[in-house]
């Protein structure tokens, strides 16, 4: 008698089902980004119920495409339509989440990263049968769309939110202490913080010459001279305690030697200094991972981007979803001896960890 258990049905229906919901959810996705890249959704936000020809006039967009993509968004649930007026109408519950008026909390910003990994879907295919990665330079649009997400999770709340979580930091930034942001990108944490207190110095080193320039750019846009950016690679930077606070934004997970650069920030702190690391919010078990919300999503952006990233490089691999329990526990191997672990309520997605030696 076979121990394979009888084929369910009534399961099977269901599942059905549930993929059929997967395909509308998946395809809504596309349309979502598209209304935040072409600001329909900030066109529609406090819109009275208008035809569809009035809502692209509004817009200064297309007519006959802007119809098609209200047909998805009603059929979606995201937009609501009047048959006998033939009118659309975006709700403002729905507008709180969906719009730039919205930010912190647009979660529109979050759709455009099926169109950034759609494109390398064929190299990751390739990845799966022969190993390796897809490098940095493929994802195209990869630096505009992080500097929407850390301008919502980090840029907004950081002086009000995020720093408060050092113990006695904001004194010690007003007197004038030196700052380092590691795996800077463009530089907005830094000249947001740069802006804030000018007696302190501030650094950031980034791999990306690109994006180097760019914080640079920034610089000198604000007029800030306390302000310095370097392109360097992080898991190699020589500096012995010489910084007050290292922050690192969403910026360990897809290095090549994570273990490298958390080890070079523990050097470069001063003894009574403080690391303050945004990370993705996970657990290094993924049994622990189903009642987080967005584990598919983070998941599946890992497994396309952070992780091949690191793997093209000939590294570590470790991915988003590294979690909490790996992290805590490659900081202790670093030197650190001190690990605070806090959530805060504009975001879902990351873990904020406060360090010290």
């Amino acid at each position: 008698m076979s121990g394979k258990p009888d084929f369910d049905e009534a399961r099977s229906e269901e599942f059905c089902g549930r993929m059929l919901e997967i395909l509308n959810h998946g395809a809504l996705t596309s349309m979502i980004s598209i209304g935040h890249r072409t600001g329909l959704f900030d066109s529609m936000n406090g819109l009275e119920p208008s035809e569809h020809g009035a809502i692209a006039g509004h817009a200064g967009l297309n007519e006959r495409y802007v119809k098609e993509r209200l047909g998805a968004m009603v059929t979606g649930g995201l937009v609501e339509y009047d048959p006998e007026r033939k009118t659309y109408y975006l709700p403002p519950e729905h507008a709180a989440w969906l719009t730039r008026a919205a930010s912190p909390n647009n979660l529109a910003v979050a759709a455009q990263w099926n169109g950034i990994l759609g494109p390398v879907e064929d190299k990751i295919v390739e990845c799966f049968r022969r190993g390796g990665g897809v490098p940095y330079e493929e994802f195209t649009r990869f630096n505009e769309v992080m500097a929407e997400e850390s301008m919502q999770t980090v840029i907004i709340p950081l002086l009000g939110h995020i720093l408060p979580l050092v113990p006695g930091i904001k004194d010690r930034l007003e007197q004038g202490i030196e700052v380092l942001d590691v795996g800077c990108g463009s530089g907005y944490a830094l000249a947001e913080m740069a802006r804030a207190y000018p007696n302190s110095r501030f650094t950031g080193y980034d791999l990306l010459p690109s994006a180097i320039e760019r914080g640079r750019a920034r610089a000198k846009e604000y007029g800030l001279t306390n302000i310095s950016y370097e392109a360097k690679d992080v898991t190699k930077f020589g500096d012995e305690k010489r910084f007050d606070l290292i922050t690192t934004f969403d910026a360990v997970h897809d290095q090549a030697d994570p273990a490298s650069v958390l080890s070079h920030i523990h050097k470069a702190l001063k003894d009574d200094g403080y690391y303050l690391m945004q990370d993705i919010k996970g657990s290094s078990h993924v049994e622990r991972n189903s009642e987080n919300p967005l584990a598919t999503f983070l998941y599946t952006v890992s497994c396309m981007h952070c992780m091949t990233v690191s793997l093209s490089q000939g590294g570590k691999g470790l991915g988003a979803m590294w979690g909490r329990e790996l992290a805590c526990e490659m900081l202790k191997e670093a030197g650190f001896g001190k690990v605070e672990v806090t959530e805060l309520p504009h975001d879902p997605i990351n873990y904020y960890y406060v360090i010290s030696k």
